[in-house]
């Protein structure tokens, strides 16, 4: 998901060296990594178009519908959340402000209720004022209808009183809906949590708590008509070829002090070759690449030794490239196989394949180090990284595959670093007899139609899945939840690939999530990173780092780190 590094560790997670805040309105005249830490190109002027451009197509741009963190950077442009990340350069763009509401969330002194009051004035596209009722709706629709929405997080689902029995709006027809969520009036939510949750602000930035209209929802069809709530409004949607966003006459920005709005449009083209995207960028006819994944390993070399490389940003994203092992899988349902390819991995060489350092450093634990919690370890350590084939034989002679064993292993087509890994790692493998079969399959459907539904993983014997994670808000827990937790295991568009359901780790979680003492919790997050590792079920791979460039016409141009380390769109701007 979205990526969000710890409040304490932003300053340094930024790496690379800063840029000062007074460069030019040319970006070629701007410093490599500038916009790490300042504004590149700060510009008030308003006009211009931005267009983006997308190597697949995102899960979904419905805000109730989406896990992928560029939607949920990009979706803050027509969809308010109760609070969101402040669009700031910087540390400042961790911090969590209120949005829709008019302040954070106001907790008991339990921490299990969570109250918010709504701006006045707040308007949809259409006029009709938002209600605090049109928010209860859309946490509603979004997580507890997977029949419908099968993507996105699941805390809420996991937390609110009767989460577990809800049956969702399209089903439970009754007038209150989910009664652990009130709204005593238009202005005011309350949320009844089951257990305490101290994070819940965090947990109020995602895009599920951006207002639907209920009269307006048709389920998965919402996407083809998304209301909006925020400065601009969809001017047309094209499935999986392209979309136009334009002002929304009744944004009003007395309501919105975070957004300033300049752009007069915005233009997003889905299925652009990866590469197309890096030229398009080096001739100044694209704003930016919306999945904000860096550069493809093609154009790296010419981007970085070139002209262009004053115009880049090498952003530690927050995240960590990681191979899951499917537990449900034969062989991997023994823990010596899984051991055995983690010993096996030449993991300097998935790097090198990946594009080398401006895309990471080798990574040994699944928690990267700019995340709250993180704890400096290797369960599984070899001579440069490079793999012990000794200790993974040993390995394959306790889990009855002493001639090794073929599987499977998933990687995202569109994505060429990703392709590149999977290749690395199949023939590190080799060495030991494990023959690997890669199979691709396109980032948008990734997981609501192949790695993350269990039901094809285990007909396809899907071993080895590439997948890549950031946190959902700056806690070891917002990193680990969605990925290792057993509730987190969907019918589709889940996340745990391993499908990982261990009760002590599960337990781990809740206990430190309820846990009122920070420092504890931040000691538990490495303790739970620890048991994962022992488990085997991850291989760690790579700590990302994104390699961006900038044309020369964005303005306002800032790396955000609550989002993957991407741009923030709520800020870009175009000069054309």
């Amino acid at each position: 998901m979205a990526t969000v590094i710890a409040l304490s560790l932003g300053a340094a997670a930024c790496g690379g060296g800063g840029g000062g805040g007074n460069n030019s309105s040319n970006g070629g005249n701007a410093k490599k990594d500038a916009a790490l830490d300042s504004i590149v190109n700060a510009s008030s002027k308003k006009g211009g178009t931005v267009n983006l451009e997308d190597s697949d197509v995102p899960d979904s741009l419905d805000p109730g519908n989406t896990y992928y963190g560029f939607v949920q950077n990009f979706s803050r442009l027509y969809a308010r959340t109760l609070v969101t990340f402040k669009p700031a350069a910087g540390k400042d763009g961790l911090t969590v402000v209120p949005d829709l509401a008019e302040s954070l969330g106001k907790a008991s002194a339990d921490a299990k209720t969570w109250t918010y009051h709504l701006r006045s004035g707040l308007k949809f596209e259409d006029g009709t004022p938002i209600t605090s009722k049109d928010v209860k709706y859309a946490i509603e629709r979004s997580n507890f209808a997977p029949e419908a929405l099968s993507n996105g997080p699941t805390y809420f689902k996991a937390y609110l009183e009767g989460g577990d029995k809800y049956k969702g709006p399209y089903k439970d027809k009754s007038p209150d809906g989910l009664k652990s969520i009130e709204t005593p009036d238009d202005q005011t939510i309350v949320f009844h949590l089951a257990k305490p949750f101290a994070d819940f602000d965090y947990l109020a930035t995602f895009s599920q708590t951006a207002p639907v209209p209920a009269a307006k929802d048709d389920g998965a069809k919402y996407v083809q008509h998304i209301v909006s709530s925020g400065p601009y409004k969809f001017q047309s949607y094209e499935e999986g070829a392209s979309a136009s966003l334009v002002r929304n006459p009744n944004w009003d920005p007395k309501s919105d002090p975070i957004r300033k709005a300049l752009p007069d449009k915005i233009n997003v083209k889905f299925k652009v070759n990866g590469v197309t995207i890096d030229n398009n960028l080096m001739a100044d006819k694209t704003t930016a690449d919306i999945a904000g994944a860096g550069v493809q390993p093609q154009t790296q070399p010419r981007i970085l030794s070139g002209k262009y490389s004053k115009q880049t940003d090498n952003s530690y994203a927050g995240a960590t490239g990681y191979m899951a092992l499917n537990v449900n899988v034969a062989p991997f349902n023994n823990e010596h196989c899984r051991k055995a390819v983690q010993w096996a991995l030449d993991k300097q060489s998935v790097l090198d394949a990946m594009g080398g350092s401006p895309k990471g450093d080798v990574a040994t634990t699944l928690l990267p180090p700019s995340v709250n919690g993180y704890t400096k370890f290797d369960t599984y350590p070899t001579q440069g990284n490079k793999g012990d084939a000794a200790k993974a034989k040993e390995e394959l002679k306790a889990c009855g595959q002493p001639n090794g064993f073929s599987t499977t292993l998933t990687a995202r087509s569109d994505r060429a670093s990703e392709v590149a890994a999977a290749t690395a790692i199949q023939n590190s493998l080799k060495a030991v007899g494990i023959k690997v079969d890669i199979k691709q399959y396109p980032s948008g459907k990734y997981f609501s139609n192949f790695a993350g539904v269990p039901s094809y993983v285990h007909q396809h014997k899907l071993g080895m899945m590439m997948m890549a994670w950031g946190a959902d808000w700056p806690t070891g827990y917002g990193f680990l939840d969605q990925i290792i937790d057993g509730s987190a295991i969907k019918p589709s568009g889940g996340n745990n690939l391993m499908e990982l359901n261990d009760p002590k780790i599960n337990k781990a979680l809740a206990d430190a999530i309820a846990n009122t003492d920070s420092a504890a919790r931040t000691k538990a997050w490495g303790d739970i990173d620890k048991m994962v590792m022992d488990n085997a079920s991850v291989v760690p791979l790579v700590y990302r780092k994104n390699l961006l460039i900038r044309p020369t016409s964005a303005t306002n141009v800032t790396v955000t780190q609550a989002y993957l380390g991407m741009y923030d769109y709520t800020l870009l701007s175009s000069s054309k």
